[in-house]
């Protein structure tokens, strides 16, 4: 779509202020086809980027309010037009700054700042966390400590992102200071400034990592304290150990909380990983000389930035380094990674990590006991915590911090206003779940929801019964299953004609908000190199993995798994095809993952992907009929204020020819209608479908309708 000209105002919200947010009238934002949180490209005498959300009452559909900083990024003045379209943004593996010397804290820190903020060359962007008050954060504490008061006022200059375009900053981004962040003055130190202590946990309040933390604490009890032992029985006492798992989950905490009583020395992989190849290495061996004089354990997190795989040439100097140190006595070397795919093989040789350990997502029950344990102490009215704990599937320790810290800075500001005393409640645990995206899922394009569910779904009966055995059934019902000795469905196939509401119903799906949903277009994991199609299937599942219970959509699949046999693509796609069959089916069963697949050429898929044990439902979605047609129109008119002329009854009756996709692009049609009409218009008038009608034509082919339904009678 093109975008909406709207007047650009100054937000003066102090929630709001340099915090990279834009906020839209929701009538704007429905007809930008996005929702609230989602990025947004800002054009007006340049291109930035941010993040939307919903304007205050009371604020005209056709205007945009924007925090100082985001309209001076966009070359804005208050009263001018700037253009607001809905744009793809990408998780930034490095992003550098530049900015006043005394700014320049740690990149550790700066990267905390940063978190979650979309950014663009050019832009500046303040230290003030997206979703956080001051004094709110570790962040907040690093940077107040390092810079002084004038922390909330810096500004820095990006630089540099990779890869192009507006990126967002992510866990694993590595951020670092450009040589010209101070004109005239000495280029940042080569050397990581040191890290300000991090506060440890109990052990008792490592819910979900009990059992891995009890095989570190027995290892480096063996290794240091009584190596004699070991050595008695002919074993060496060196200790390296790789701790894997998906990010935020705890890892490092585990760590930190193990070695609670002994010396720790930590570096940062990403912080280490961006600096000039002989700084790494000297920050490498300072760590590793510390710990062979002094004795105790180095940590290394996020190793894979550090050591990434295919290896760079100084990395054989760090692992030497490394390696040196695992062969010293009474030093024991630790490292992390979320990505142990893309870390330097010969970093798990038996000189080095020989031991792994794994940190598993936490459940429900998991998630639930960690909120009890963040929530300690704070004053709150009486918390179902069980429903949170159901409606975060994928959340991690650091989400679930995330979502306390946005869940307080909501009750802050409503004491803030009526005066009363700060209290958490439900709705603010809640409405913080619409603002917090977890980490395992921001990698992929989210599913946009709104408050559609499977009861919205009109006239698709077996297609809801369908999804509802194979998806919520096994989230719902576990013990049945067991009961009964049956594994559950593990994936599904819907077909029909383009528009007959496959991806409505992953809406639905998703809104539940008891599963992570991955949706992928079939072409997108085509790569024209040899092994990346593959290794973009893989990571697809992996994800799927480290967020379970989740689902994965596969979009337009008669691209991705054609026919075997009948490519002219050097094999490209029979590789694709043979990677997808050892994920659905392979030596490691998907657990928690339900895989869906939607096309509109089913008679082009591979069977070996539609028997038993693979896509085994498939599903025919047959176009809209009129109760579907007027299920579907009031659905999305919802969001749409209607003007009392408008019958939607009437509408769906003589719609006929329309597939699900056409009945909601003429409703948004009809709601730029109005806005072109007047651009302050409260409703959406019988005039504006009529006019919308002219625009908005039926896309159903009835050749290939009646084609699909010849290829679901011959199932």
């Amino acid at each position: 779509m093109t975008g909406l000209s709207l007047t650009a105002r100054l937000n003066t919200a102090a929630l709001d202020s340099r915090r990279g947010v834009i906020r839209l009238h929701p009538e704007a934002i429905a007809a930008l086809g996005i929702r609230e949180w989602d990025a947004v490209s800002l054009t007006g005498g340049r291109t930035t980027a941010a993040v939307v959300g919903v304007a205050p009452a009371g604020v005209p559909a056709g205007t945009a309010l924007l925090d100082d900083v985001t309209l001076s990024n966009a070359g804005l003045r208050e009263d001018a037009t700037v253009v607001v379209a809905p744009v793809t943004v990408y998780g930034a593996r490095s992003v550098t700054v530049t900015g006043s010397k005394v700014a320049q804290v740690s990149s550790g820190a700066l990267r905390q700042a940063l978190l979650g903020k979309v950014l663009t060359v050019g832009d500046a962007v303040s230290l003030l966390p997206r979703d956080l008050g001051s004094g709110t954060s570790a962040a907040s504490a690093a940077l107040a400590a390092a810079v002084g008061i004038t922390w909330t006022s810096e500004l820095l200059t990006v630089a540099a992102v990779d890869p192009a375009g507006p990126v967002s900053v992510q866990p694993n981004t590595a951020v670092n200071w450009g040589t010209a962040a101070a004109p005239g003055s000495a280029p940042a130190p080569a050397a990581p400034i040191p890290a300000h202590p991090h506060r440890t946990v109990s052990f008792d309040d490592l819910k979900g990592c009990h059992i891995p933390a009890a095989k570190l604490t027995e290892w480096l009890k063996l290794s240091l304290d009584q190596p004699e032992l070991l050595t008695s029985l002919g074993a060496g006492s060196n200790l390296g150990v790789l701790v894997v798992g998906p990010a935020g989950v705890g890892k490092t905490t585990l760590v930190r909380t193990v070695c609670a009583g002994r010396r720790l020395v930590e570096l940062d992989g990403p912080e280490v990983g961006a600096l000039a190849p002989e700084a790494r290495l000297a920050a490498v061996r300072d760590a590793a000389s510390s710990v062979r004089s002094g004795g105790g354990v180095l940590l290394i997190a996020d190793v894979e930035a550090l050591l990434p795989s295919p290896g760079e040439p100084v990395s054989n100097l760090i692992l030497a380094e490394l390696r040196d140190l695992v062969a010293t006595p009474g030093a024991a070397f630790v490292a992390t990674s979320a990505l142990p795919d893309t870390l330097d093989p010969r970093l798990r040789a038996p000189d080095l990590c020989d031991r792994n350990l794994g940190v598993s997502l936490p459940d429900a029950t998991t998630r639930r006991q960690l909120l009890e344990v963040m929530l300690r102490g704070v004053p709150c009215d009486e918390l179902d915590l069980t429903a949170i704990a159901e409606r975060t599937p994928g959340f991690v320790a650091a989400d679930i911090a995330a979502l306390i810290r946005e869940a307080a800075l909501r009750a802050a500001a409503r004491a803030s206003s009526d005066g009363g005393v700060p209290r958490l409640c439900q709705d603010d645990l809640t409405g913080a779940l619409t603002v917090i995206r977890p980490l395992s899922r921001s990698a992929t394009e989210e599913v946009a929801v709104g408050s559609v569910t499977l009861d919205d779904v009109g006239d698709m009966v077996a297609t809801k019964q369908a999804l509802t055995e194979a998806v919520l059934w096994p989230l719902q019902h576990p013990d049945t299953f067991a009961r009964l000795g049956v594994d559950p469905p593990r994936g599904v196939l819907l077909y029909g004609p383009p528009g007959c509401g496959k991806t409505f119903v992953v809406r639905a799906l998703a809104s539940s908000g008891r599963l992570s949903v991955h949706a992928v277009k079939g072409a997108e994991l085509m790569d024209k190199w040899v092994g990346a199609s593959e290794k973009a299937v893989r990571e697809l599942f992996r994800r799927a993995r480290d967020s379970a219970p989740s689902l994965v959509f596969l979009d337009e699949l008669d691209a991705l798994a054609p026919r075997r046999g009948q490519s002219t693509d050097s094999g490209v796609t029979d590789r694709v095809v043979a990677a997808l069959l050892t994920e659905l089916d392979g030596i490691d069963p998907l657990r928690d993952v339900v895989v869906l697949g939607a096309t509109n050429r089913p008679d082009l898929i591979d069977p070996a992907l539609l028997r038993p044990g693979r896509l085994e439902k498939l599903v025919f979605v047959e176009p809209p009929d009129t109760d579907a047609r007027r299920d579907i129109l009031r659905s999305a008119a919802r969001s749409v204020p209607l003007a009392p002329d408008v019958d939607l009854d009437a509408l769906a009756a003589d719609l006929d020819g329309y597939s699900a996709a056409d009945c909601v692009a003429l409703l948004r049609e009809a709601a730029l209608t109005a806005m072109r009409r007047s651009i302050d218009a409260a409703d959406v008038t019988a005039a504006d479908v009529a006019a919308a009608r002219e625009k908005v034509r039926p896309s159903l082919d009835p050749a290939q309708v009646e084609s699909l339904r010849e290829f679901s009678a011959g199932r």
